[in-house]
């Protein structure tokens, strides 16, 4: 009996802490602290695709975009899924992107029929691996509205968070990849906001 309420009174307090200490976290989130970054569904980041390219960049033609942003990505890439998770579901990135791009997602493992820029049918597999390279997940490949990328355009790997990335769409919309790397466009904007 002494071990059952032993027991108990350990398992209380640490129950109830661990429960503020949750609330006390749902409080602290970006989503929480601004209306902009409002939580939404990481689906509507992309916009529905046929699988056909030339047809893409002339919906981004029509719609006045500045290109595409291709993300290719697989099921099980964990920083795929963290994008999703943290960055790609906030409503704010999603407006600017939608903007500026026209967004789509390519499986590099997927199987699924694709027509390239070159108005050529591949797999989705094949035009990542052999037309792009990618082997490793997430990469950011922006495209001009010839079906060429834009230089300095492609981004491997995730982003370190929500600023970084809506970093890299002003970096491509306004056109600084024509003049300097994206790692430098990053220190010249982290300068400006210290000043």
């Amino acid at each position: 009996m002494k071990r059952l309420l032993l027991l108990i009174t350990l398992i209380i307090p640490f129950s109830f802490s661990s429960f503020v200490h949750a609330e006390q976290s749902k409080e602290s989130t970006p989503a929480a602290d601004t209306e902009e970054a409002r939580l939404s569904d990481w689906e509507n980041f992309f916009d529905d695709s046929l699988n056909e390219l030339p047809e893409e960049l002339d919906i981004a033609k029509e719609e006045g975009k500045k290109g595409l942003l291709i993300m290719f990505e697989m099921d099980e890439c964990p920083f795929c899924k963290r994008m999703k998770k943290t960055i790609l579901n906030r409503s704010n990135v999603q407006d600017y992107y939608k903007d500026n791009f026209r967004i789509i997602s390519i499986d590099t493992e997927g199987d699924l029929e694709l027509i390239d820029f070159k108005g050529e049918t591949t797999t989705q597999k094949d035009f990542s691996l052999k037309q792009f390279r990618v082997r490793a997940t997430p990469v950011y490949l922006f495209v001009d509205l010839e079906g060429k990328p834009v230089k300095n355009g492609r981004l491997s790997g995730a982003t370190k968070d929500i600023n970084e990335f809506m970093m890299l769409g002003k970096y491509i919309a306004e056109k600084h990849n024509e003049e300097m790397t994206f790692t430098r466009f990053k220190r010249n904007e982290k300068s400006k906001e210290q000043e």
